[in-house]
């Protein structure tokens, strides 16, 4: 398991570990069926509040990346997110947004926002080995 979490960067701890959750699945480091360790387990590894990792399994629920199974644990989903196209149109759109106006802050400019997002993307496909679809 490869989470990990810093208390200084302002992001909500339980943010952390949905976007580090998020990003494992999507390069296929953790496969669909792959069973999360627990909620104890991981708030003791990561030193946080078992609760902040409840809330974070519970927003990946909501978002079909995880399911969980009564008795036996959090699973990776086995189909893709069943949110609806749309919703996870809008829900990527948010983070874009948020990441555009970001680089802008920093000072950098569209083409330079769009070649760091290019190359993130491209990292993603090169680590999972495939090309995926988001329908």
């Amino acid at each position: 398991m490869r989470l990990s979490v810093n208390t200084r960067s302002g992001v909500p701890i339980y943010l952390q570990v949905v976007q580090q959750v998020k990003y494992q699945v999507a390069c296929g480091a953790w496969q669909p069926g792959n069973r999360l360790p627990s909620v104890r387990e991981i708030s003791l590894r990561l030193q946080v509040n078992p609760n902040t990792i409840a809330k974070a399994f519970t927003e990946l629920e909501r978002q079909g990346i995880v399911e969980t199974r009564r008795g036996s644990g959090t699973f990776v989903a086995e189909q893709g997110s069943t949110l609806a196209i749309s919703e996870r149109r809008r829900l990527l759109r948010q983070a874009c947004e948020r990441t555009a106006i970001e680089g802008f802050h920093l000072g950098w400019d569209a083409e330079d926002i769009k070649a760091v997002f290019n190359e993130c993307v491209n990292q993603i496909l090169k680590t999972s080995g495939e090309k995926t679809s988001g329908r």
